[in-house]
């Protein structure tokens, strides 16, 4: 029989919704219910492509005493952290401050009123490591319920009144200027790695947003050591296993400092803040193996995780069915040399496991090893590898794939049509542009309404019915802002500037500047969310500093401008202290500094080769954070393009930084040089 979830739309509760436990999804019923009976609220987070998520699943949520016994003396609440990262983010925050760590399955205990008292994330079935059981953790609670209520109200008071006292210091309201960029820079090169690329030790996870700022960082002022680490972290990344070598893309992070194995669910936000970055990689320095990898990342997220409606989904499991029945991670990704000689014969399975280094010990479990790229002597036959990957892969689609979860979340999928407007630019690749197009608008068809409020998730085409949090407000005006530069087509800029009203309406703090991650009107929480810090994706924060600064450039609206110069007092504060997690706002405090700079570019119609060649020219400066506007003479697409006219009856390219404009030029390269550096 089906509990409650079954008219749920995300995957992940959709996987609990035959479990033998009474579940409710978040609501106002749930904790009425609870406060009805009398008893405490389980609250159960988690994600669809979190493995000890399942694991917790299957033990406990799957078996009908433990079930029996949560049905009888808890009303329990799951909830997917990515459909609702509020309701994770402030529990999150509890659970960390007491027990000094965090992580998933996040397992909480609450009063009716929502208030946490007791804390943890995976419990094993049977006590070990030191851990109690599930049922040992659900008994002590209940006995602390029933017998000392008292305490345990005195406990959760406690907590709450703790974390309304955290609130963030972020400075004084000012945009950091050169010496806090020159701090960040020194924090980073202390916690570089230099044997092996990337920051700090096991595990490791691909610093997409810090490298985005050394790119920046290096255009604007020449740094080489910014630019050496960027270059040597990407190289051995796509070199490493938590790259997937036949498929393109990459897994969420390294189990080890080698980037060889990984934790093998691929995920939408890593691949398409990666996308972006190997692609302006290549812009930077020409790199054919940042060009390859860029691309092949576009590819992988077109071919597999592109839905029906045209959107992008979540992730991909990094379980899957090893053909023998059992689900284990990996299964679907790894080689055993056997393996490689039953698809390719003797001769070439010896060449591929030299050329992926496959070997006879593995280097993943039972013998089985991650495809790598290792740094060898000798030259290898191009076409012949070339086959070799292509049998590899078709023989890995006759594999049980790995789960996907199918639900569009609108920020990962801003950050995707940025990464692939610009990926199908610089590349000559209008498909990968098609692509963007068709995500961005199924956001406006399904997820904004009239007062272009953004619905958080959609999935088969039905929009979820979460709110939008900051970062999906700030990374979907990022892609739109990046769609209108590649397209010429300024409605996306529009769309762009409805979203940041949002912001600086419904989430900005009209005394300091400060941003939240929920909307002033949003559902109350024990406390309103609100982190600057870039994790595994930009913070909204700093996401939105961005966005509002590029749509400031478009437009030379001034409270745009005030509000992201107030918004990057938090990379003041937080740069040189902590530069690898804020990596997006030490980039976007880098467009500031260097303006941004504001390139139109005007031509006689809009497929005119010349007006193209500039507008491509004007699209590959490295620029920080530089704002184009694409259109004919007379347009008014973009604010940009008011009174530019053609220059001796040619096309032209208007380049202005802080109210200064340079001469006009037809001249691609003199274009060039005004844009880079």
């Amino acid at each position: 029989m089906a509990n409650r979830l079954a008219h749920e739309t995300s995957p992940y509760l959709l996987q609990h919704a035959d479990n033998p436990v009474d579940w409710w999804p978040w609501s106002e019923e749930a904790f009425a219910e609870a406060r009805r009976r009398g008893v405490p609220v389980l609250l159960s987070v988690g994600y669809s492509s979190c493995h000890w998520c399942h694991v917790m699943a299957h033990e406990s949520f799957e078996d009908q005493d433990t079930a029996d016994y949560l049905n009888t003396h808890f009303v329990s609440v799951k909830v997917d952290r990515e459909e609702r990262p509020d309701v994770d983010a402030v529990y999150m925050e509890a659970v960390q401050a007491a027990t000094g760590q965090g992580g998933w399955p996040m397992t909480v205990f609450l009063t009716a009123d929502a208030e946490p008292f007791y804390f943890g994330t995976y419990f094993p079935p049977t006590p070990r490591h030191g851990m109690p059981s599930f049922r040992q953790v659900l008994e002590g609670v209940e006995q602390a319920w029933t017998g000392r209520r008292d305490e345990v109200a005195e406990v959760a008071g406690k907590i709450v009144r703790d974390l309304a006292g955290r609130e963030i210091s972020f400075g004084d309201g000012r945009a950091p200027g050169e010496q806090e960029m020159s701090q960040a820079l020194l924090g980073l090169t202390r916690e570089y790695d230099p044997q092996r690329g990337g920051f700090g030790g096991a595990p490791k996870f691909p610093p997409s947003m810090v490298i985005e700022f050394l790119l920046r960082h290096h255009a604007r002022t020449g740094a080489e050591g910014a630019l050496q680490m960027a270059l040597d972290t990407c190289e051995r990344m796509a070199r490493g296993g938590i790259y997937d070598q036949l498929g393109g893309g990459f897994a969420r992070y390294s189990v080890d400092r080698d980037w060889v194995v990984p934790h093998f669910e691929k995920m939408l936000y890593d691949n398409a803040l990666l996308c972006r970055v190997y692609a302006h990689l290549w812009r930077a320095t020409g790199s054919e193996l940042a060009r390859r990898v860029a691309l092949e990342t576009a590819d992988f997220m077109v071919r597999e995780l592109r839905t029906d409606e045209g959107g992008f989904a979540s992730a991909l499991d990094a379980d899957s069915d090893d053909g023998n029945g059992n689900h284990v991670e990996g299964a679907y990704y790894v080689w055993t040399p056997e393996r490689l000689r039953e698809v390719l014969g003797e001769e070439d399975a010896r060449l591929a496991a030299q050329y992926f280094g496959v070997t006879d010990e593995g280097t993943f479990e039972h013998g089985a090893s991650v495809l790598q790229l290792p740094q060898q002597d000798g030259v290898f036959d191009a076409a012949r590898i070339d086959g070799i990957r292509r049998r590899l892969l078709d023989a890995r689609a006759e594999r049980p794939a790995p789960g996907r979860d199918d639900k569009i979340v609108a920020a990962w999928n801003g950050l995707a049509v940025a990464a692939l407007a610009e990926t199908g630019a610089y590349f000559d690749r209008p498909d990968l542009v098609e692509a963007a197009v068709g995500a961005a608008d199924l956001l406006v068809r399904l997820h904004l309404d009239e007062q272009a409020r953004l619905s958080r998730t959609s999935k088969d085409g039905q929009a979820g019915g979460n709110a939008g949090v900051l970062e999906d407000y700030a990374d979907v005006a990022e892609g739109f802002l990046a769609l209108a530069a590649v397209t010429g087509e300024g409605v996306w800029l529009e769309f762009a500037g409805f979203l940041l009203d949002h912001v600086l309406v419904r989430f900005a703090d009209p005394e300091t500047g400060a941003l939240y991650d929920t909307a002033a009107d949003a559902e109350r929480l024990i406390r309103r969310p609100q982190d600057p810090t870039d994790n595994a994706v930009p913070s909204g924060w700093t996401a939105a500093a961005g966005a509002l600064l590029g749509y400031a450039a478009h437009t030379g609206s001034e409270p745009h401008r005030t509000a992201a110069e107030k918004a990057l007092g938090v990379v003041k504060a937080l740069g040189p202290r902590v530069p690898r997690f804020i990596g997006w706002g030490l980039g976007a405090a880098e467009a500031l500094l260097d303006g941004p700079r504001e390139v139109a570019v005007v031509g006689r119609e809009f497929d005119d080769p010349a007006a193209r060649a500039l507008h491509r020219t004007a699209l590959l400066g490295t620029a920080p954070g530089a704002v184009v506007a694409y259109g004919t003479t007379g347009s008014d697409e973009f604010p940009l393009l008011a009174d530019r006219p053609l220059r001796g009856g040619e096309p032209a390219a208007y380049v202005c930084r802080n109210f200064t404009c340079d001469a006009p030029t037809t001249d691609p390269e003199r274009l060039r040089t005004a844009l880079n550096g």
